[in-house]
């Protein structure tokens, strides 16, 4: 959308800027502006499975270089569990 805004015989030019930025707002194109600007795209099917697929191959390193002994225990909220011996 556009803004047009013409301006007025012997009008200055900041009260002339004003006008122009109050129409702009109400129009709501700034708004609009700054909404596409940090919009993320959707992923596509594929980057969903290859990030699932991703997710799954690291889940399963953890878990085994936890139990061989490589990477300490996580408790059951996802935290590890102390590593210090208790004195």
């Amino acid at each position: 959308m556009t803004v047009e805004v013409k301006r007025k015989k012997g009008e200055s030019i900041e009260s002339f800027m004003r006008r122009f930025q109050q129409r702009v707002v109400q129009s709501g194109v700034q708004f609009r502006a700054k909404q596409n600007q940090f919009r993320e795209k959707k992923a596509s099917k594929r980057q969903l499975k290859e990030s699932a697929l991703r997710r799954q191959t690291v889940h399963s390193k953890r878990e085994y270089l936890q139990k061989v002994g490589k990477l300490p225990l996580e408790d059951k909220r996802g935290g590890r569990t102390n590593t210090r011996k208790k004195k």
